[in-house]
C-alpha cells in the first residue's frame, strides 16, 4: 500500500464517534395530534433508526440512533413537533450508540 493511501474498509474512529443515540420524552399536547406518525416520517427522512411510542402518562417517547447531526435535527424538531401539537418540555438523554434497530418504527411497547 502506498504511504499516503488508507483503507476504507473499516470505519474511522471519527465516523464511529459520529454515531449517536438519543432518548427523548416529549410533554405537552402530544397525543392525538399525529406526533408519532410525524416523528416516524421525520426520522426516516433523516436516515435514523429507532422507535416512537405514546406513554400512559400522556407523553411521547422517542429513541433514535444515527449520525449525530441528524439526531440533533430530530431533537430540535421534537421541540415543536407537528403543527397540531403543543410541546411544553422535552427531556433529552444522550446514550451510547448500539446499532440495534434496522429502521424507525411506531411501537406500542
Amino acid at each position: 500500500m502506498l504511504p499516503f493511501a488508507r483503507s476504507f474498509d473499516k470505519p474511522t474512529r471519527a465516523a464511529a464517534m459520529a454515531q449517536k443515540r438519543i432518548h427523548l420524552i416529549i410533554r405537552g399536547r402530544v397525543q392525538g395530534v399525529y406526533f408519532r406518525a410525524a416523528t416516524q416520517r421525520e426520522a426516516r427522512r433523516l436516515g435514523l433508526t429507532g422507535w416512537v411510542r405514546n406513554r400512559s402518562d400522556g407523553c411521547v417517547e422517542i429513541v433514535a440512533e444515527g449520525e449525530e447531526e441528524s439526531i440533533r435535527e430530530l431533537s430540535g424538531w421534537a421541540n415543536h413537533g407537528p403543527s397540531a401539537a403543543r410541546v411544553d418540555h422535552v427531556d433529552v438523554r444522550w446514550r451510547s450508540y448500539t446499532g440495534e434497530y434496522a429502521e424507525f418504527q411506531i411501537t406500542d411497547s
